[in-house]
């Protein structure tokens, strides 16, 4: 037996989390259908009491009226349920699919750009949800018409006969529409995740677009796979439409035949009036088998929709240890071998170093040197290939979560914050807390703010500290400084700075630079740097080229390689001679 492909996995998961609506759903519409095939029987009972004018016609007549009654408010209920069913199974899936991309290495999370990822947790993960309430549906769908046909059968044994001779084309038919729209609604959401992430790539790349005046050619790059997406539309809805009209043309021509059969059969005294009215239901009921071809069209959606999303919820997870720190450590660095491939280009190669606790080390190189890469596997974010990244003597692959995240901090050239209506300035700077630690105070967060030299912008906004970020538009260098006071407030053994003062002008960086080294706590600081001020003030620099350890020395004397100088603009360079 084959084993279950991702979306198979995610959708079987979406079930069991909503087993209970589900199974409401499900009783729901079996009740309904159970309704549905009494009300022929007795309405037919009914009418035969009446024209024979025998006693009880009256009860009969209420039993039908009650079930019609139930019908109704069961199909209402259905529709309810259905609604609430789609809606946790969506959020459910969401969830999961944005916890693999959470807690994945970013490399590995790097191929879906954030139009692409947004199409999926958005548009296929809304369709990946209705999988619960059509799965239930479709067993309604095939047990009302079942049971229509069992009825057939007993009220007279050709009805059914006739009708079930017609079932083999309708089985062919619906297994060609399952096929056909399996395939086109693939192609279709692929063709709208494209979409999706060409335009938010040309969002991200707005100001570019307007000064080099690109836009006629952005928008025809954006919408190019539109071509894809309507000749995929098309033929979805033209697969459907067909499937509904062959259907169309195939149902009322069996009922039809049914109730010519039925005709004979009444006037050969083979059957009452009663019984013919209940055989003309029975058969437009089991007629309703067609019916199926909507939840089964939901089904083939939500499964395709369910591969796309399943990529994101499949990613491999960082997985961790349970091994904890020495308690006190400086916060010693070092890396043994290290080696990274990302699609088979060596990014890191045999890179070997002992970076002292409570050192400054600068990273340089130039651009592909592989900086940033050294950066995710420091504190990692990433893991490498080959070799070992130990924290104090204990290999960083075997601290659990907590240990690992509350010990380590980073900031970035383009930080990110948490938005929304309750996220502010005070909560953006706090969450640089790690997990298992007390939540910082507004004196801790004013402290970070002052040693970022953001403290003075944050108290010129409306409501300082408790301005809502959405409110707050920052500039390149006020967002890196935010994001420079968030790490700076969660400060442990381990600080890295991953070109996070490439926005700052030179008297900042020196502000910064000085609160490192006076204003924090001690720790290992890891800085990615371009200046070569920035360079000349730590402790030692690690300089990269082509993914190797070229030189491990301090500024000075490395400063005396034309290469190494070679790596720094020349403004940078006339400022640091000495």
């Amino acid at each position: 037996m084959a084993s279950p492909t991702g979306s198979d996995r995610l959708l079987r998961g979406a079930v069991r989390h909503t087993a209970g609506t589900t199974v409401a759903l499900l009783v729901c519409s079996v009740a309904g259908a159970a309704c549905s095939l009494a009300v022929p029987a007795m309405a037919g009972r009914t009418l035969d009491l009446l024209l024979h004018q025998r006693p009880g016609a009256g009860t009969w007549l209420v039993y039908v009226a009650v079930l019609l009654a139930a019908e109704v408010l069961l199909e209402g209920a259905s529709v309810l349920l259905t609604q609430l069913t789609n809606a946790r199974a969506t959020a459910w899936i969401r969830r999961r699919a944005l916890t693999g991309l959470l807690r994945t290495a970013p490399h590995r999370a790097a191929s879906h750009s954030g139009g692409d990822v947004a199409a999926r947790l958005c548009v296929n993960a809304t369709d990946s949800g209705t999988a619960p309430a059509a799965l239930a549906s479709s067993v309604a769908s095939v047990l009302a018409p079942a049971g229509a046909l069992v009825a057939l059968a007993v009220i007279d044994p050709w009805l059914a006969a006739v009708f079930v001779a017609g079932l083999p084309l309708l089985l062919l038919l619906l297994r060609a529409f399952a096929h056909q729209s399996s395939d086109t609604v693939g192609r279709y959401q692929h063709a709208q995740g494209a979409i999706a992430a060409r335009l938010a790539e040309a969002l991200k790349g707005a100001r570019t677009i307007a000064a080099a005046d690109t836009a006629r050619r952005e928008e025809e790059r954006i919408l190019a796979p539109l071509e894809d997406m309507t000749r995929h539309g098309t033929r979805m809805w033209l697969v459907h439409g067909r499937a509904v009209a062959r259907s169309g043309v195939l149902l009322p021509l069996l009922t039809t035949a049914v109730m010519a059969v039925a005709g004979i059969r009444l006037a050969s005294g083979e059957l009452s009036v009663g019984a013919l009215l209940a055989a003309t239901r029975y058969a437009a009921l089991a007629a309703g088998i067609g019916g199926i071809a909507a939840p089964l069209g939901t089904l083939v959606r939500a499964r395709s929709a369910g591969r796309r999303t399943s990529e994101l919820a499949d990613l491999p997870p960082l997985s961790y240890g349970s091994a904890v720190l020495p308690a006190d450590g400086p916060g010693g660095l070092e890396l043994r071998g290290v080696r990274v491939v990302r699609d088979g280009v060596p990014l890191l190669t045999d890179v070997t170093l002992a970076i002292d606790g409570g050192s400054t080390v600068a990273v340089v190189g130039r651009s592909g040197a592989g900086k940033s890469t050294l950066a995710a596997v420091a504190g990692r974010l990433t893991d490498p290939d080959a070799g070992h990244v130990l924290l104090d003597g204990v290999d960083m692959a075997a601290l659990s979560h907590d240990e690992l995240r509350g010990a380590t901090a980073y900031a970035f050239a383009r930080p990110a914050f948490d938005g929304g209506a309750a996220a502010t300035v005070r909560s953006a700077v706090a969450a640089g807390i790690g997990p298992g630690r007390d939540p910082a105070t507004a004196a801790e967060v004013r402290r970070a703010a002052r040693a970022a030299s953001a403290d003075t912008f944050i108290r010129l906004l409306p409501r300082g500290y408790d301005t809502p970020l959405d409110d707050a538009p920052f500039s390149g260098g006020e967002s890196q400084r935010l994001g420079l006071a968030r790490a700076f407030v969660g400060a442990g053994r381990l600080m890295i700075l991953d070109d996070a003062m490439s926005s700052l002008d030179t008297a900042t960086e020196r502000q910064v630079e000085f609160a490192l080294s006076t204003l924090l706590r001690p720790c290992t600081t890891l800085i990615v740097a371009h200046r070569v001020s920035t360079a000349a003030r730590a402790d030692r620099v690690v300089w990269l080229e082509a993914g190797r350890v070229r030189g491990c020395a301090p500024h000075r004397r490395l400063w005396e390689d034309p290469d190494y100088r070679a790596v720094f603009s020349a403004h940078d360079g006339l400022g640091a001679g000495a």
